[in-house]
């Protein structure tokens, strides 16, 4: 398992010893041009420091030791020609050096490496100062190790002092996983609200909504069930009725008489259960809609077509409206949850309105062509206007209502509609219902 706190760790570590380096390389560049400058500086001094007989013409070659000549680095070459270009004097005999140098400043390259020569006219004679480069970069990365020594000495402090930045900030996250640890499956009261650094606080409300969500689905899921029992006792009980009456049949009559009543109630039972399944799968959050374009006309088509003839064994007109414009009327969301919508539409109004009565399905655009409406409305009984707001709430049915029927079609097709994006709205047809569905687009 990574840690944060390591991880964070070793990349700041890295990130110091990158700057580190840097810094080293600068100041070592720094220090070297310091160093070029120091040591030819030193160079020209010594050069005209060397004794004033070096000047005279007539002067006897210098027989003294090298000590009396100078005090330098033994590493420095001093080498002294008199105007007939005979060696006056030579303080080592290597590295091998050019015989005659030009004047001021030279490099040179040798077996011994790179040397810095400096030449100038001292009277009849010439002086050659040469000096290794390489104890001019030796200086320059003295210098430098010296400089950024303090760093490296530091490091193992600021290492620490990160570790604990980082550990003190993190201790947030860790308080979170400890209180989420300690909850069981229950528990799904919103955390403990605190102030939280910005990279924390937005993982905070996002467990926070999680929670809410979930605690919503179950409590949803809770009163689905209870009204699922409170829907199912009734019919239920009365199967167990109609298989006792089929039982007690006195004779062969009676027997088909109770077994025809027992036929219906498990006709019931079957229509409730497959709405009460079909509302679960439109619950909020149960599943997601398959968002792909659907074909309203087409769909309308194919839905009254499959209700037709339960429709005429009613004597009931059902027919779908033309319309003048052809286009087609596309949404996005779920061709069989969309099914199912309208045919619980359908069914209501079959369900309500008289025999000899119409109903009309209709697909088109709203006045201002900003939205698609699904329209189906007949020449029935209506609903009151001051029950057209429960009608949608579970197993509710108005006062006037067919037996048979569970109170869950209207409930449904709310579902469907909201999780499409929809809305449904109930409106005198004069007389009659007319039901719109208005999908926000087309």
């Amino acid at each position: 398992m990574r840690s944060i706190q390591r991880t964070l760790l070793w990349w700041l570590a890295a990130g110091l010893l990158a700057g580190i380096a840097v810094a080293t390389a600068l100041i070592y560049g720094q220090a070297r041009q310091e160093a070029n400058a120091l040591f030819d500086y030193q160079m020209k001094q010594m050069a005209a420091a060397l004794p004033s007989q070096f000047a005279d013409p007539v002067a006897p070659p210098f027989l003294g030791s090298p000590g009396d000549l100078t005090h330098a680095d033994e590493d420095v070459v001093i080498h002294i020609w008199d105007g007939s270009g005979r060696s006056l004097y030579l303080s080592h005999s290597h590295p091998a050096l050019p015989a005659r140098a030009e004047l001021g400043f030279s490099n040179v390259t040798t077996q011994q490496g790179e040397w810095r020569l400096y030449s100038m006219q001292l009277g009849p004679t010439v002086v050659q100062i040469a000096q290794p480069m390489s104890a001019r970069r030796t200086l320059a990365a003295r210098m430098a190790l010296r400089t950024v020594a303090p760093l490296l000495l530091l490091l193992p402090l600021l290492g620490w002092l990160v570790w604990m930045a980082v550990g003190r900030g993190l201790r947030p996250l860790r308080e979170i996983a400890t209180e989420v640890r300690a909850r069981d499956a229950n528990t799904l009261a919103p955390l403990a609200v605190r102030q939280m650094p910005d990279e924390i606080a937005p993982l905070s409300a996002a467990l926070n909504q999680l929670l809410a969500r979930l605690s919503h689905a179950i409590d949803t899921q809770r009163a689905f069930v209870a009204d699922a029992a409170h829907a199912l006792r009734t019919p239920l009980a009365a199967l167990q009725l109609q298989a006792q009456l089929v039982e007690r049949a006195a004779n062969g009559a009676a027997r088909d008489e109770a077994i025809g009543k027992l036929r219906q109630g498990l006709e019931r039972l079957t229509h409730l259960v497959t709405q009460l399944l079909t509302l679960a799968r439109q619950e909020p959050g149960a599943a997601m809609p398959r968002h792909e374009p659907v074909e309203l006309h087409q769909l309308a088509a194919s839905v009254v077509a499959d209700m037709a003839q339960a429709a005429l064994d009613r004597n009931i007109d059902l027919g779908l409206d033309g319309s003048k414009d052809t286009s087609p009327v596309v949404v996005r969301g779920d061709v069989d949850a969309l099914r199912i919508l309208l045919t619980n539409l359908l069914d209501n109004a079959l369900a309500y309105i008289p025999a000899g009565s119409r109903i009309d399905v209709l697909v088109g655009r709203s006045a201002d062509g900003r939205a698609v409406e699904l329209v189906v409305s007949d020449n029935g009984p209506g609903i009151p206007a001051e029950e057209r707001a429960r009608v949608f709430d579970r197993f509710y049915r108005v006062a006037d209502a067919p037996t048979g029927g569970s109170g869950l079609g209207l409930a449904i097709v709310a579902e469907i509609a909201q999780s499409h994006g929809a809305r449904v709205v109930l409106e005198d047809a004069g007389p009659g219902l007319r039901v719109r569905v208005v999908f926000g687009a087309g």
